[in-house]
């Protein structure tokens, strides 16, 4: 082995995470042409491919900051109300937020308040880390559910910045994969200054990973605000839509379209004026589902390019941004998708929920089992396993609005626990900065070297930073 990767090998780090930063800081001059080649297939926004790299797209605020990361649009969405409730309790602290897709940051473009910076994440080398941790120099970084990169979450723990990992979610297939290497899994988990879990079943898997006990409490996205709901535009959808029944078919994914269109294909020959709005979750794929639509003898029309549903139209494909709100405040009743098919795991039923939009689902539901479980106990949710049960829901539920209006009600009471979620994240969290300005210049400055990567570091930073918040 040559001196200079043994250089890049960390002796106190788990092999498997001196494997990996040795092999990402060697595969690191490949990361700007394979950037390129994402940008050129939209993937990567190519007037901002810089940030992935490390390089700042703008200077940093004076004073303290902190840093929010999360990996796409729902953990990113996350943030909105702790960043509200940063502002007001520390008004000198400049916040960061981070995510690594552009759907994420063009919808964070539209809802950060003024004076919130978002950059994109930097790719998970240790040249790209450490030129954005040197230039934005957190005193807190916060990680949201599961977004544990290793030399993101080393590195900057080298610098002495205060870690918390917040609404933390361990699915079934992530507990098998982080059990196969327990040592790197409590090492990552470790750097941690706090470990929150959405869950029980996350926290006791943290805990017996971490060996340190993970505290539940609660899921934080029931704490998060309704999707914005632009008045206007709603208005005139209803007023195209009219008095016909409508039910939404939220974030779909291939594999669930077929099963949608089925679904509504049979609602229709019961109730032939019902109106289908489909918002798949890419909206990239709206020009296949018209198409599919088309096929099963559906009229349909695209939002995309401008179109309304006319009285002859079955399908609406809202295939666009920043507009579920409206949706689910136009629709009765909402399928939240991505439950249909194995391997997706669901989506947040909250946003619907908050809007008054009865939820139905299916019963992949792995990401938010707890939540669906709540709702389903308390009757303000019902799970469909096919075209079949979902046409049949639909159609019972549209000629029912008593039933709608207690299965609302249900629903909003258990959303409502979110506020407790909230306050215990809030608080811990501010417990973890400090009233000054955060680590020092210096401690910002160093990378992570052989000598500190180790256990003997981590006690060193972890101490420096209970002295700094006595």
């Amino acid at each position: 082995m040559s001196a200079a990767l043994a250089a890049l090998l960390p002796v106190r780090l788990p092999f498997t995470l001196r494997l990996y930063r040795a092999a990402s800081s060697l595969l690191g001059p490949l990361a700007e042409p394979v950037l390129r080649r994402r940008a050129r297939a939209g993937k990567e926004d190519p007037s901002r491919l810089g940030e992935r790299l490390g390089h700042a797209g703008t200077a940093r605020p004076a004073g303290p900051l902190v840093w929010m990361h999360g990996a796409s649009v729902g953990e990113s969405m996350l943030f909105l109300p702790l960043i509200e409730a940063f502002r007001r309790r520390r008004p000198d602290v400049s916040l960061l937020v981070t995510s690594g897709t552009r759907t994420s940051a063009d919808l964070l473009a539209r809802r950060l308040p003024p004076g919130v910076t978002h950059q994109y994440v930097p790719v998970d080398t240790p040249e790209a880390v450490g030129r954005f941790l040197d230039h934005w120099r957190p005193g807190l970084a916060i990680f949201a559910e599961g977004e544990l990169w290793p030399n993101l979450l080393l590195e900057a723990q080298a610098r002495g910045v205060s870690l918390a990992l917040v609404n933390a979610r361990m699915g079934e297939r992530s507990r098998r994969g982080w059990a196969r290497v327990p040592v790197s899994a409590r090492r990552l988990l470790q750097a941690f200054d706090t470990l929150l879990a959405a869950d029980t079943a996350t926290a006791e898997a943290m805990s017996r990973l971490a060996e340190r006990p993970v505290q539940a409490v609660g899921n934080l996205k029931l704490a998060a605000p309704p999707p914005p709901v632009d008045p206007a535009g709603l208005a005139l959808l209803d007023s195209r839509v009219g008095a016909r029944p409508v039910w939404l078919a939220a974030s779909t994914h291939a594999g669930e379209d077929e099963i949608v269109l089925d679904a509504h294909r049979r609602v229709r020959l019961i109730q032939p004026r019902t109106l289908l709005i489909l918002a798949p979750r890419h909206p990239s794929r709206g020009a296949e589902i018209t198409d599919r639509a088309w096929k099963l003898g559906l009229p349909s029309a695209r939002r995309s390019l401008g179109q309304f549903p006319e009285p002859d139209t079955a399908v609406y494909v809202a295939d666009t941004l920043g507009e579920m709100g409206m949706l689910y405040a136009a629709s009765p009743i909402t399928l939240m998708a991505g439950s249909l098919v194995r391997g997706i795991g669901g989506h947040n039923p909250v946003e619907p929920a908050r809007l008054g939009s009865v939820i139905l689902t299916g019963t992949e539901v792995a990401n938010f089992a707890d939540l669906y479980e709540a709702l389903q106990q308390a009757g303000g949710a019902r799970y469909v396993a096919d075209a079949e049960s979902l046409a049949t829901a639909i159609l019972d539920l549209a000629d029912d609005p008593t039933t709608r209006g207690a299965m609302r009600a249900a629903a909003d009471r258990v959303v409502s626990a979110g506020a407790g979620a909230f306050d215990a994240t809030l608080e811990a969290l501010l417990a973890l900065f400090p009233a000054d300005t955060g680590p020092p210049e210096g401690a910002h400055a160093r990378a992570l070297t052989t000598d500190d990567a180790g256990a003997g570091h981590a006690r060193t930073v972890s101490e420096r930073g209970r002295r700094a918040r006595a």
